[in-house]
């Protein structure tokens, strides 16, 4: 949600000032356009070239810097929609928290009306003294979003809290500042990843799916202002702390979680793969390869979609499939059969996206048959795009609703 932001990164001077690098590179990849900006003792550390380089625009340095008529603090300040400062030193803190500006980057934090994050590095010492802490409350309580640095060893020897926070978690505290709260009010369950049907101890019947689509979901809906809860198969992925997550293995344990918190939810995606069958017998001990041959009998798991489409009431429920052929016929009688405002189909045997992958290329259709075919995405991305349409969907259905009962209102007014 960050494609076409103004950012402006102010670097201060410490030695975590190259790690600045990285979080220029990450919102470039993003395809935000960056401005930096250097103090003068953040060059004893890395050259303006290295940033010029990785931004693709000059770095400004100087309060009265020779640079174009246009770009001057004010103009910096003006065109941010946020400014970040990493590594932020205590002086620059300090600086902020007094309303100082002595320098360019001082300057543009004082003159600019973007939110402002900023990223502390510095000795233990030095970030533990009370002074700093009472600075460090002043931003706090104007609020200016700070990401406390993490505890680790200093490059000046010491050990404890004063590393520069993790670039993802800076990135990821971006992203939450811009992204804009549209989903806000919505209760959104999601499921994700696939589901183990044991055969005995160490053997199970399971499928491909990494969760990844379920995660980017859950994350996307979270930074876009929704109440999240995420159910999960097993998967191999970080957690997402800060989302609810219910943890489970199997189907019938999804359908428990899922029968448990659906009533309360306004918007279910059901991006997990859940396993159709499972065996009929599930061994106590390992089976021992004793037969030239051997037959597993199945048995169908409850279809969980299904029963929530014959039970959606008024929520918004959406669907996913992965077809080897005939997708968009088997998408729309999936989306028939089960109720659905909106399915998420893909052609499983994608050579370089869908199943484990971070891409993947999707057809959306809707509950009146309309078909979007998205060109292939990050599902990152992708998260987004399908959040977008189920907005867009979800009013299409409200405002159609009110017309009908405008309507039938007015039928019944003449009937009288």
């Amino acid at each position: 949600m960050i494609k076409g932001k103004q950012i402006v990164v102010g670097i201060t001077g410490g030695i975590a000032a190259y790690k600045a690098a990285d979080l220029v590179r990450q919102f470039r990849k993003r395809d935000a356009a960056v401005d930096v900006i250097m103090t003068r003792n953040a060059q004893h550390f890395v050259t303006p070239l290295t940033f010029q380089t990785i931004s693709g625009h000059p770095v400004f340095t100087d309060l009265f810097g020779n640079y174009q008529p246009e770009i001057s603090h004010i103009a910096l300040a003006d065109k941010a929609d946020i400014l970040i400062i990493a590594p932020a030193t205590a002086n620059i803190i300090a600086k902020i928290a007094s309303g100082l500006a002595d320098d360019l980057l001082s300057t543009v934090a004082l003159a600019t009306t973007a939110p402002l994050l900023i990223a502390p590095a510095m000795n233990t010492k030095m970030w533990e003294n009370p002074i700093t802490q009472d600075n460090v409350k002043k931003l706090k309580e104007r609020t200016i979003t700070i990401v406390d640095p993490s505890t680790g060893e200093l490059a000046c020897g010491y050990e404890g809290k004063g590393r520069l926070a993790e670039i993802e978690d800076i990135v990821d505290k971006t992203l939450d500042i811009l992204t804009p709260k549209d989903l806000h009010g919505e209760r959104i369950l999601i499921t994700a990843g696939p589901t183990h049907e044991p055969i005995d101890p160490i053997r199970m019947l399971t499928n491909r799916s990494s969760g990844k689509m379920g995660y980017a979901l859950a994350e996307a809906s979270y930074r876009r202002g929704a109440e999240v809860m995420l159910v999960t198969g097993p998967t191999t992925l970080m957690p997402l702390d800060h989302i609810h997550t219910i943890r489970v293995t199997n189907a019938f344990e999804m359908d428990k979680a899922v029968s448990k918190h659906y009533k309360s939810c306004s918007i279910v995606i059901k991006a997990a793969a859940v396993s159709d069958y499972r065996p009929k017998k599930s061994f106590r001990e390992k089976v021992k390869k004793t037969h030239k041959t051997l037959t597993l009998e199945l048995e169908r798991n409850p279809d969980i979609l299904y029963k929530m489409g014959k039970n959606k009431g008024s929520r918004f429920l959406v669907g996913f499939a992965a077809e080897t052929k005939n997708l968009i016929s088997q998408a729309k009688s999936k989306l028939d059969r089960k109720n659905l405002d909106l399915i998420v189909v893909n052609h499983a045997l994608q050579n370089d996206g869908g199943f484990g992958s971070d891409s993947n290329e999707v057809t959306l259709i809707d509950y009146e048959g309309k078909v979007e075919t998205l060109p292939r995405l990050k599902k990152t991305e992708l998260a987004d795009k399908i959040l977008d349409t189920i907005k867009a969907v979800k009013a299409e259905k409200k405002a159609t609703a009110g017309q009908k009962k405008a309507t039938d209102s007015a039928v019944k007014r003449k009937n009288r």
